[in-house]
């Protein structure tokens, strides 16, 4: 089956998606530039804010929390797929004990790996916050499709013929998956087709209302503590 979306001198393309093709010949916003540019300035004056009126003096504290209640490093580094499939270096605090599997591995419900500080930490989200140096690098957005593990994309590539179309743009701190509950460990092939529907509507669907709203759900979600998360 096929969908003519609207007349535009872009050559056609098509996309498909649980055995539909969907024929556009018309750009998707973040295909824009003039988007892209108020995308980028939204997360350049978002992440400073948040940068300096919060990572300024939290980080620090959250730190010294850190080091003392597990030995290793402050913060975790680890390769995750970027725009176009790009690698790039995703920044976390560490919020498990250093183990082998930890760029192989998804934390799952009461995985012994984690800290008793760490599991606050993602319950809360905190341990995300390193992640807007990443946006102020230009290798990550405030909002887009979380980046998984190499080892990870390799592996949901086989499982879904459209899962790439998501890198199209550019990976998020949260996202519309997020948001709708469709975070941490992919359990099943349900789960990821869940995800990755939602990313590719995101990317489809983009405006700066929208990720306003994702961000403020974001924060709700923050406050309450995320059910999804551990």
């Amino acid at each position: 089956m096929i969908y003519q979306r609207t007349k535009s001198p872009r050559p056609p393309s098509i996309d498909l998606e649980d055995h539909t093709a969907f024929y556009y010949v018309s750009p998707e916003p973040l295909e824009i530039g003039a988007n892209r540019m108020i995308k980028r300035a939204f997360d350049i004056i978002f992440s400073v804010i948040i940068i300096v009126g919060i990572l300024s003096w939290l980080i620090p504290l959250l730190a010294i929390g850190i080091k003392l209640s597990s030995r290793g490093p402050i913060f975790f580094k680890q390769l995750r797929s970027g725009r176009n499939n790009q690698p790039f270096t995703c920044w976390k605090l560490r919020t498990l004990t250093e183990n082998k599997d930890a760029h192989t591995k998804d934390v799952t419900e009461d995985d012994q790996r984690t800290t008793r500080l760490g599991r606050l930490l993602r319950k809360s989200n905190l341990d995300e916050l390193p992640q807007f140096i990443n946006v102020l690098l230009a290798d990550m957005s405030v909002v887009g499709p979380r980046p998984h593990m190499l080892a990870h994309t390799r592996m949901y590539s086989e499982i879904r013929g459209d899962y790439m179309m998501r890198h199209h743009i550019k990976p998020g701190i949260t996202g519309w998956a997020q948001v709708m509950g469709y975070r941490g460990q992919v359990k099943n092939e349900i789960q990821l087709r869940k995800r990755v529907d939602h990313d590719l509507w995101y990317k489809k669907n983009w405006t700066l209302l929208l990720d306003l709203k994702i961000v403020w759900r974001t924060v709700l979600t923050t406050l309450r503590g995320d059910k999804n998360a551990y």
